[in-house]
């Protein structure tokens, strides 16, 4: 006797609901994914650019106090500070060349950009036109603050600057106060201050630095 059986196929396959449903837990859980990556890469890279920020602007502040401790008379018999603005500073200074040299130093603010420049000399003068101008910073925000202080002979650390437009010949000590933004992100209204200065050590006329 032949025994007739049916089989059914108990294995079956996604149905199509079941199909636009897996398809569409993957996309939410992709996109959340991608979102959460892109704002781990965005913090991460904005850090870097704060720690490069405030790493450039200390560089620049020793720099500048290095410059202003070796300031001395230009080859022609310039006094060693020629300008004192609240946004700019000239001065001549042995420190950029390692021979001794007397360069004259120039750093100014302008339109949100920290500007050095540098001129060395031709003979016993300075020609402007070969100034080497290079640029440092691009983030800082002043507002209302001056970029320079200055003070006279008696200033030991504390005390009010002299006020614009300054008597350059009163001026033993110079600070910088750079307000930097933090993040270079046109939204970020975050900022740190670098400080620094020194004095003029041929212009001394007291025992601070």
């Amino acid at each position: 006797m032949i025994n007739n059986h049916t089989y059914r196929n108990t294995k079956s396959g996604f149905t199509l609901i079941e199909t636009l449903v897996t398809i569409f837990i993957f996309g939410v859980v992709m996109i959340g994914t991608t979102a959460m990556l892109r704002g781990i890469l965005v913090t991460s890279r904005q850090q870097t650019l704060a720690l490069n920020n405030i790493d450039q602007a200390r560089r620049i502040s020793n720099t500048f106090e290095n410059e202003l401790r070796n300031s001395t008379y230009g080859v022609n018999g310039a006094y060693p500070i020629n300008q004192a603005s609240d946004t700019q500073v000239i001065f001549f200074s042995t420190a950029p060349l390692s021979n001794g040299t007397v360069s004259r130093i120039r750093y100014y603010v302008s339109g949100g950009v920290l500007y050095k420049g540098i001129t060395n000399p031709t003979g016993t003068s300075y020609n402007i036109a070969n100034e080497v101008v290079t640029t440092l910073l691009t983030t800082i925000t002043l507002g209302s603050n001056p970029l320079f202080y200055y003070y006279d002979g008696n200033y030991g650390g504390s005390g009010s600057s002299l006020s614009q437009q300054v008597n350059i010949n009163s001026v033993k000590y110079i600070k910088m106060s750079l307000i930097v933004l933090t993040q270079t992100d046109q939204n970020s209204t975050s900022t740190f201050t670098v400080t620094g200065g020194a004095a003029i050590r041929n212009l001394k006329t007291n025992l601070g630095n």
